[in-house]
């Protein structure tokens, strides 16, 4: 008998894992690796995703996930949709021309990047990652999709952080997430 999607929810929010100050004191870590040593428990993150996709973004031509635990679920969903998966780095990882954009953390910048010829023109995408924290990241992996000029359908997370109004920021960007602290 198939589970409901409730249950599959339940499932996921009883393998994540709180780590009071870490990486530093006052920060309340959601660890997602018990959902990934789950098999009932992983099925169930691209189950609900798969759901999510197929109800809401029939278009989609390729989902995009970010380094490093968009790379986890994004191949597996994709797989599931028979759609393509690229990949978001961190600069200096992918070979051949690149493009990449800046983007600011607590202290000081990163940056990430993306194959030129990942993602083509009008290509409608959704991005996919573990969390949504302070949006900076996938705020990044979008203007990489826009200088692609590709068409964002949305982002997809496992996790997001209410408080840090991540999704304030990727707006006018739908987020959805299984999981909200």
């Amino acid at each position: 008998m198939a589970q409901s999607s409730e249950s599959k929810l339940q499932l996921v929010q009883r393998h994540i894992r709180a780590f009071p100050d870490f990486p530093k004191k006052g920060i309340l870590f959601r660890d997602i690796c018990p959902i990934l040593k789950d098999a009932a428990a992983l099925s169930a993150v691209i189950d609900l995703f798969e759901d999510h996709v197929r109800n809401n973004y029939k278009q989609v031509e390729l989902i995009v996930g970010l380094d490093a635990r968009g790379f986890l679920f994004g191949p597996m969903l994709a797989q599931r949709l028979g759609i393509g998966f690229v990949l978001v780095r961190k600069k200096g990882k992918l070979p051949g021309a690149t493009l990449s954009v800046t983007y600011d953390l607590e202290y000081g910048k990163a940056e990430v990047e993306i194959q030129e010829d990942a993602v083509a023109s009008g290509q409608k995408v959704l991005l996919i990652d573990d969390l949504l924290a302070t949006g900076g990241t996938l705020c990044a992996a979008c203007e990489l999709m826009e200088k692609q000029q590709a068409t964002i359908l949305g982002c997809l997370v496992v996790i997001e952080l209410k408080e840090l109004n991540g999704s304030d920021k990727l707006k006018p960007h739908s987020v959805f997430s299984l999981v909200q602290y």
